[in-house]
């Protein structure tokens, strides 16, 4: 199994931790210390190693922030996980904070006097994170102060060791264009910015540029390493060389001079002495490599981190490898669809053997196909009834429920393959369901309709699509308070930037562009709905009778809706017909993989829509 339930022996010392944190808050004179979710490479997901947030608060989502000041902390959480944290946080110590609602700045601000100085670790937030609480700081007559040695790092005396995991080249049949190729393109990209270097630390823009492949990081196949490109000479990886088998390292040394990873200081230093201009990017660069390179002598040219939107924009290769993905992950979640539609009434299944359950039909069908599973994507979120209402809830042994009848039961979960990473949501209602459930998951169905068949011009950004998804919630007096979509790595990072479908996705849309389609509704303590395609922004094409190109969406994910969920009455002609076609898509694409039950399951899964339309605006 690629994912464990267990849960941990005793809560966290909570309180015990935050008071040792404290002493040394004051013996250093500050009067507060920051602690971010990241590490030294601006990661979601991280290693057991760097999980430092989790081990002060006991909050192990995947984004927060915590503010511990000498009598007071906060501990700050997106929408995704405001009823997770109440629970794995000891609310006697730690506010539970909204991220985005009350910025952990503006949050600080508020409780600042002249004089105060608050201490940070400048390896694990980015430049532009640094200049925001600076400036909350100054306005106060404060100081956000960079501390040299990480006082958690010292606390933490069983803190995990660092990962060593084997780097694998990544095929040129699946990764579409040679090393070589991209960075090429990247040099130019630095010549027509006329800076010398960049430097990169995300390590899923490394692996990609280098087209290699690791396993430091939960889930998600990447090698913890730095580099740096120059729009002159050989690029220089920062790597552990323990990680680097003899023709892995012989054939990455045909692209790059190869440098442990503590030889990053030295290169910065070399760059800044010899007066370079280096590209960073302020929303992704430690403040830690900006100052090193300021203090040095460079100088410092802000922009977008060069790897970013090519990585995003996928190429041929890299869109059949996905569709071959997701033909075969459909197998394996229209089988486990079937395995719930006869295990879940009985009340005999709960959450961690349908999760199980679902990893061992993805396993199958990879084997089947003649590629194995890899890992899975992230960690199953399998929700029963109030479960399914926490967004990104984490069965354990301790929280693991019963799928009952009367419930709706919520999967979210993804696959690892070699040729592409897949992310899907399915909700599932155990028996008959409720008018109310039918309602609030057609209302989101309608959502993720008007993504899916949303054509835009060029230069539409996320933000701009996100509405579409919301509007038969608003008309009801309902959200979801999380983004509708984020981008897809290709055999990369399920959570994949810049490009996203939320409030805040500025970034416009480019073809190639793999992203989420995920709208949802949740109702606190009693059930949770998402729907979750991946979908891939298609090339523009004339609009008969339009004036101009258009692009699109191609949904990939191929697996049924529950159609005991949907009230046809509230669908229009259009939308009805939408889901005809994706189900007659997808029983044509699969039936042929399937026999059996399986296959009984997926014709009747997929027969058209019944009924009459009425309308939503009243």
């Amino acid at each position: 199994m690629f994912q464990s339930f267990e849960a941990p022996a005793a809560p966290p010392p909570v309180a015990e931790r935050v008071a040792a944190l404290r002493a040394f808050i004051a013996k250093e004179g500050l009067a507060g210390y920051f602690v971010p979710h990241e590490d030294e490479y601006q990661g979601e997901y991280m290693p057991a190693s760097a999980e430092r947030l989790a081990w002060l608060t006991g909050f192990t989502g995947s984004a927060g922030a915590a503010l511990v000041l000498a009598h007071e902390a906060a501990v700050f959480v997106d929408g995704r996980y405001t009823l997770q944290v109440r629970d794995q946080t000891d609310l006697s110590v730690f506010r539970a904070e909204h991220l985005i609602e009350t910025p952990p700045a503006i949050w600080l601000a508020a409780r600042l006097s002249s004089g105060d100085r608050i201490g940070y670790d400048p390896r694990l937030i980015t430049l532009a994170q640094m200049r925001r609480f600076e400036a909350a700081c100054a306005e106060k007559g404060a100081l956000f102060v960079p501390v040299e040695e990480n006082p958690i790092d010292r606390l933490w005396t069983d803190r995990p060791a660092p990962p060593v995991a084997a780097v694998a080249l990544h095929p040129l049949e699946l990764a579409g264009r040679s090393a070589a190729e991209k960075l090429a393109e990247l040099a130019g990209a630095l010549a027509a910015k006329a800076v010398d270097a960049t430097v990169l630390t995300q390590t899923d823009s490394i692996a990609w540029t280098f087209n290699i492949r690791g396993g430091d990081v939960p889930h998600t196949p990447v090698a913890l390493s730095s580099a740096i490109l120059r729009r002159e000479g050989k690029p220089t990886l920062f790597i552990d060389g323990r990680k680097l088998s003899n023709a892995v390292r012989a054939e990455l040394a045909d692209l790059a001079e190869i440098a442990e990873e503590s030889a990053l200081a030295a290169e910065l230093a070399a760059i800044g002495r010899a007066g370079g201009r280096v590209l960073l990017d302020p929303q992704a660069t430690p403040a830690a490599v900006a100052r090193a390179l300021e203090e040095a002598g460079a100088t410092l040219v802000e922009g977008t981190d060069p790897v970013q939107v090519p990585r995003a924009r996928k190429n041929a290769a890299e869109l059949a490898g996905a569709r071959a993905a997701h033909r075969r992950d459909g197998v394996a979640v229209t089988r486990f669809l079937a395995y719930l539609e006869k295990n879940a009434p009985t009340g005999t299944l709960d959450e961690i053997a349908a999760a199980q359950a679902l990893e061992r039909f993805r396993a199958e069908a990879g084997a089947a196909d003649g590629t194995p599973l890899a890992d899975i994507s992230f960690d199953t979120i399998s929700g029963a009834g109030p479960n399914g209402a926490i967004i990104h809830y984490r069965v354990t042994e301790a929280t693991n429920r019963w799928i009952e009848p009367g419930m709706l039961y919520l999967v979210d979960s993804g696959g690892q393959y070699r040729d592409g990473t897949t992310d899907i949501t399915r909700t599932v209602a155990v028996g008959t369901p409720t008018a109310e459930m039918r309602d609030r998951f057609t209302r989101v169905l309608k959502g993720h309709i008007a993504v899916a068949t949303a054509r835009f011009p060029k230069g539409t950004t996320g933000a701009q699509i996100d509405v579409l998804a919301r509007r038969a919630l608003w008309q009801a007096g309902l959200d979801f308070d999380h983004g509708t979509g984020h981008g897809v790595g290709a055999f990369l990072s399920v959570h994949e930037g810049p490009a996203r479908i939320s409030k805040a996705g500025t970034v416009p849309l480019e073809p190639g562009m793999l992203l989420s389609n995920e709208p949802g509704y949740y109702k606190a303590g009693a059930y949770g709905i998402r729907i979750e395609n991946l979908i891939v922004v298609t090339e523009p094409e004339a609009v008969e009778g339009g004036e101009r190109p258009m692009m699109g969406f191609e949904t990939l994910t191929l697996a049924p809706f529950d159609r005991r969920l949907i009230e046809p009455s509230l669908l229009d002609p259009a939308e009805r017909q939408w889901i005809d076609d994706y189900h007659q898509r997808v029983r044509e694409t699969l039936l042929p993989r399937l026999n059996g039950d399986d296959a009984s399951f997926l014709e009747e899964a997929t027969k058209p829509i019944q009924g009459a339309t009425k309308s939503l605006e009243h």
